[in-house]
């Protein structure tokens, strides 16, 4: 059972985030280190006008009853490897996706404290901080999704450098974080830009998906039909998803994705909790939805992801 989560790398965070780190070079990982930044698109990302403000963290509001690194204005896209101690590394690996509205991200409650907790399961965390807030003419996901899919493949193009199984890659998202997640989980078969390096040639499909309170999955004015970003098949990977009954994102969200899963014969679990609310992350309650941390292992070790 995860209690309490404090992030070592908090300290560290916000003056790393904005390193440059060149994705030709060689990036050599040792148990328990942190690998990067590093730059997702090495001459910008695609169709980037980088006209969002100046990026970096929010200040805190004052008196908030909770601290969260708000962080705002993402146009150079990064990925940060976490990697766990070598007596627990399973050689599974884990994209993390923050959630925030596609309009910012909360970078350590889904982020740095969630690759945290997947090293001490022995799983190596790879933090996305993709593009926000949401581009002007286009879908709320669309450069998000860029980021991710080129993500995914940059991750198994350094699966071995990085001591990671190419074939135990997932992908975890929380609130808009698993819209993108399942978006990534769903568009795979064809890069969503145009071909940039060795990177955008190797298999962007992750092996395994986790969904925290996801948004945006079902069009509530349609029936909670399934956005149609999310071409939910039989190749879409196996999926856990954590909901609460009183979510505010609605929790027709997780039931009919999970149905869209059962009828396409994707091997999936869903965990829906009374209550909690949105946007608890792993920080502690009292409410049984604290609990799912420890749902979301059993489930990895079941589908054989945890396996060394």
């Amino acid at each position: 059972m995860i209690r309490v989560m404090k992030s070592r790398f908090s300290n560290v965070l916000l003056s790393g985030l904005t390193a440059i780190a060149i994705l030709s070079h060689s990036f050599p990982a040792n148990a328990g280190d942190k690998i990067g930044p590093i730059q997702l698109w090495p001459n910008g990302a695609p169709n980037e006008k980088g006209n969002v403000g100046e990026e970096g963290a929010r200040p805190p509001k004052p008196n908030a009853k909770r601290k969260i690194i708000i962080w705002e204005n993402v146009s150079a896209p990064t990925l940060t490897v976490y990697k766990p101690d070598a007596d627990k590394d399973t050689g599974a690996a884990v994209v993390v996706c923050p959630g925030g509205a596609y309009n910012i991200l909360a970078l350590d409650l889904e982020g740095t404290e969630v690759c945290e907790w997947l090293n001490s399961i022995g799983v190596t965390g790879v933090l996305l901080k993709y593009r926000v807030s949401r581009r002007k003419g286009r879908e709320k996901h669309e450069a998000p999704l860029e980021d991710a899919q080129r993500a995914m493949g940059i991750v198994r193009g350094h699966a071995k450098e990085w001591g990671v199984d190419p074939k135990r890659i997932g992908i975890m998202g929380f609130s808009a974080g698993g819209h993108l997640s399942a978006a990534a989980s769903n568009n795979f078969k064809k890069r969503s830009y145009r071909y940039v390096d060795h990177n955008d040639a190797i298999n962007c499909r992750p092996d395994f998906t986790m969904l925290i309170y996801p948004a945006y999955l079902t069009l509530e004015k349609e029936n909670n039909k399934i956005a149609p970003e999310l071409p939910v098949s039989r190749n879409t990977p196996p999926t856990i998803i954590i909901m609460t009954e009183d979510d505010g994102v609605r929790v027709e969200n997780a039931l009919f994705y999970y149905l869209a899963l059962k009828r396409n014969k994707v091997p999936a679990e869903m965990h829906l909790y009374a209550k909690g609310g949105h946007g608890y992350g792993l920080r502690p309650s009292d409410l049984e939805v604290s609990n799912w941390p420890k749902r979301c292992e059993t489930w990895l070790k079941g589908i054989g992801a945890l396996t060394r």
